[in-house]
C-alpha cells in the first residue's frame, strides 16, 4: 500500500475512523437487532441489508488503520515558485493550444472532476517539485506523452474542504 499522506490527510482519516467507531458502528449494530426482532431471518431482507451495512462499515475502519499503519508521512509545504502538495498550478499545453489549472493532492484526495489531480498520477509525478516557467514532460504510456509549461502555481494549502475518497 504505502500511501503518500500529508498530516492533514492522517488528520481526516483519523476523523472518520473514530467517527465510524463512535456512531456509525452503533447505528449499525441497533439496525442489525431491530431487523432480527422482527422474526424470521430466511426471508428477512431488512436483517440482510442491516447486516451489510454494518460489515461494510468494519470493512472501511480496517481498510483506514491498515493505510494509516503502512502510509508514508510527506511534508505539504513547497516554496512559493515551485510544485508542491496542495499547490493549484497552472499549465499550458501547445500541442492542443490550451492552458489547464489543477490541484495538486496526495491520491486519497484526487478527485479529477473537481480538477484535484493526484501526485502519482503521470502528470502530478512530472509537475512535482517542478518551477514556474519550467516545461515538462508527461509520460501518460510508453507511447504516448506530450509536453507541458508551468505557467502559474498558487499556494493554496486549505485541506479542510477535501473529502477522503471511498474505494
Amino acid at each position: 500500500m504505502y500511501d503518500k499522506l500529508t498530516k492533514g490527510d492522517v488528520e481526516k482519516i483519523e476523523q472518520e475512523i473514530e467517527h465510524r467507531k463512535l456512531v456509525v458502528r452503533k447505528e449499525a449494530i441497533a439496525a442489525v437487532q431491530e431487523a432480527r426482532a422482527q422474526g424470521d431471518l430466511s426471508e428477512n431482507f431488512e436483517y440482510y441489508a442491516a447486516k451489510r451495512d454494518k460489515n461494510a462499515n468494519e470493512s472501511r475502519i480496517r481498510y483506514l488503520e491498515r493505510m494509516l499503519k503502512t502510509a508514508t508521512i510527506i511534508s505539504a509545504d513547497s516554496r512559493e515558485d515551485e510544485v508542491g502538495v496542495n499547490n493549484t498550478v497552472t499549465i499550458y499545453i501547445p500541442e492542443d493550444d490550451v492552458e489547464e489549472t489543477y490541484r495538486l493532492v496526495t491520491a486519497i484526495r484526487g478527485n479529477t472532476l473537481n480538477n484535484q489531480i493526484s501526485i502519482d498520477s503521470p502528470l502530478g509525478k512530472a509537475l512535482m517539485r517542478r518551477h514556474l516557467g519550467d516545461t515538462v514532460t508527461v509520460r501518460v504510456n510508453d507511447g504516448y506523452s506530450y509536453e507541458a509549461k508551468i505557467t502559474a502555481i498558487s499556494n493554496t494549502q486549505n485541506e479542510e474542504n477535501d473529502q477522503i475518497r471511498e474505494f
